[in-house]
């Protein structure tokens, strides 16, 4: 029997919505889904504007859904390679909308990190129309 393939995303996930919704379904077809969950702290340095909703309550609505198999926290922060090499994925996954930008700087890595670990980058299409940028907005 071959061992189950592991799926990595990450992200602050503060107003899921169907992006969300569609980012995990096609992780999931992958594999096992794990989410790396931004902590308070950490949103509120990076963005400068703290959550709508906490930790607890996004890691809580993310663990309801059915294709997401764990949730655990960006230790990390802005460097997320403890939060990935906690889990040692197969695949890390992202939106489409980060092929024109520098994930990897990003993230605090290089390619070859992710070679010399056997972490594949995936890439699924950006649902375009909705954000939470957008849906924070219209608060």
């Amino acid at each position: 029997m071959q061992p189950e393939l592991i799926v990595y995303t990450g992200g602050t996930f503060d107003l899921p919505h169907s992006g969300h919704v569609r980012l995990f379904a096609r992780c999931a077809q992958l594999g096992r889904l794990v989410v790396s969950l931004n902590t308070d702290e950490f949103v509120e340095s990076y963005k400068g504007k703290a959550p709508v909703m906490s930790f607890d309550e996004r890691k809580e609505i993310l663990e309801a859904f059915g294709n997401v198999s764990a949730v655990i926290a960006n230790s990390g922060g802005a460097d997320s390679r403890e939060a990935i090499e906690s889990v040692m994925p197969d695949y890390l996954a992202i939106g489409s909308d980060w092929a024109q930008r520098d994930y990897h700087r990003q993230m605090n890595f290089t390619q070859d990190w992710l070679d010399d670990r056997g972490i594949a980058l995936v890439y699924f299409p950006y649902t375009f129309g909705i954000s939470t940028t957008r849906l924070r907005a219209s608060l």
